[in-house]
């Protein structure tokens, strides 16, 4: 039986019943990875040795009697995770020889529940694309098409996953950096509640692995299957130790509904500030034919809803705030000019990532306010419903673009051009109020290429949309084998 396919839970299953040992699965995964991988250039650091001696000690644990969440699956972790022993580059040429002391605080965890690591997936350049692909590494193609992107920045994750290279893997997410890959691989992933998963050495090269509270971003499990989310997220959850002084066990609130006819689930498939592509409208509305067969009480629009167009602009300033502000100052200044000649009237998303890029502390305290005030509008909003279905990006995974001026990329939805980090804003209506959302398989566009959309969920109900992804996944079905 070939194991590289199947979900962890099913991997489990089988190492309990001792069908299966874990060295065996460890090497059918990297001779899958040896065999394959030269095409998609998903894993870019390789561990191999370190996981075969991983998995026999996860055979002798099970031989003694232990029984840890992951014993013996093997796992792949985003390169911008620190293992010791291991280059952590962020995809920065200036850092190829950096090599951390000590594990990031996730794969501590993951070796701890005895998942065993192959290796080390592809990202962008600082992370800072939808694409993955830089200097050190190269590009990491879709196993679709591989003349098409699979997203970023997770995006060597994902390809890993949909290609069978380990059956779950770790990334993290700010702009779409989870669910935007696994939308365009066709495989799961979640974006955690912010905070709810500890970040510490998920930083820069050279920077110091502290437990820093991220504004916007965070970290979290990708899997073939809802359930694996489940799992792996039930690993990763909690604060860091560093923070409490002791390790702590957090206690999620149980989801919501166990049927998917309790689900009451607006729907959402057009934003003020860019049109959905018919591809991925069509998953969208494939999802809520599925709830309404199911039972569920499906609303395509609510006076609840924070107003998008504010929350795009809002989320945009929040976000490339961050992205600049550690630029050498005579790049900040020059920003700053361009800034203030910019028209009053001009309420573009070009214009509202350049006025971002120079807020003052002053700016940044304003638009926290106003963030505060979506998050109350949420907690409204999800009063009256349990989840929110919307697009992940406006199109499937779209083919390789490697202009290195981001700001002036085009993005071609149904044959118009956009502004390429415009695609952003759906990512960002979960991220700006740190709210969790789910990704899911959604079906197939008329190419053939994978849809997905994301479950938004209340805040720290991280387990709300991860079970109406399973029952969705019952439903319409879930990841399916690239051909």
């Amino acid at each position: 039986m070939e194991w590289n396919f199947q979900t962890a839970e099913e991997l489990t299953a089988a190492l309990r019943a001792g069908e299966v040992t874990s060295a065996e699965l460890t090497d059918e995964a990297i001779a899958r990875i040896e065999r394959e991988d030269e095409a998609i250039n998903a894993i870019c650091v390789p561990d191999f040795d370190r996981a075969r001696a991983a998995a026999r000690d996860a055979d002798q644990a099970r031989a003694r009697g232990e029984a840890r969440p992951l014993l013996g699956i093997p796992v792949t972790v985003k390169e911008s995770y620190d293992m010791a022993g291991l280059p952590t580059t962020w995809g920065m040429p200036q850092h190829r020889d950096y090599v951390p002391a000590e594990d990031a605080v996730q794969v501590s965890r993951l070796k701890a529940a005895g998942a065993v690591v192959l290796g080390k997936t592809n990202v962008p350049l600082g992370l800072q694309d939808l694409q993955s692909f830089n200097a050190i590494y190269g590009t990491t193609n879709n196993p679709w098409d591989r003349d098409r992107t699979s997203g970023g920045s997770s995006g060597g994750s994902a390809a890993a996953l949909a290609s069978g290279f380990g059956a779950l893997s770790i990334g993290s997410d700010i702009g779409g950096s989870l669910r935007t890959p696994a939308h365009f691989c066709g495989v799961y992933a979640h974006k955690p509640t912010l905070g709810l998963v500890a970040n510490r050495g998920m930083v820069p090269p050279t920077g110091r692995a502290l437990p820093v509270d991220l504004d916007l971003a965070v970290v979290g499990p990708m899997a073939r299957s809802a359930r694996d989310l489940t799992v792996l997220l039930d690993v990763m959850a909690g604060p860091d130790p560093l923070t409490l002084g002791v390790a702590y066990e957090l206690t999620l609130p149980p989801a919501r509904h166990e049927r998917l006819s309790d689900f009451r689930v607006l729907l959402l498939d057009e934003h003020p500030c860019i049109p959905t592509g018919s591809a991925v409208r069509a998953g969208v509305n494939r999802v809520a034919d599925a709830l309404a067969d199911g039972g569920a009480r499906v609303e395509r629009r609510s006076p609840l809803l924070p107003d998008l167009a504010e929350a795009a602009v809002l989320y945009t300033h929040l976000l490339f705030s961050g992205s600049v502000a550690r630029f050498p100052v005579e790049a900040y200044e020059q920003l700053r000019a361009r800034a203030a000649g910019l028209s009053a009237d001009d309420q573009s998303l070009d214009a509202a990532r350049l006025r971002g890029m120079v807020f003052s502390h002053r700016d940044w305290m304003e638009a926290d306010n106003r963030r505060e005030l979506h998050r109350h509008g949420w907690r409204r909003l999800f009063a009256e419903f349990d989840a929110v279905v919307c697009p992940i990006t406006p199109t499937p995974a779209f083919p390789h673009d490697h202009d290195p001026d981001l700001l002036g990329r085009r993005i071609d939805i149904d044959g118009v051009e956009y502004p390429f980090f415009d695609q952003l804003v759906w990512a960002g209506l979960a991220t700006m109020p740190g709210l969790p959302a789910t990704a899911i398989p959604a079906g197939r566009s008329p190419e053939g290429l994978p849809v997905g959309v994301q479950l938004i969920g209340p805040m720290f109900e991280d387990r709300t949309p991860l079970r109406l992804a399973e029952l969705l996944e019952q439903k319409i079905g879930g990841f399916q084998r690239p051909n």
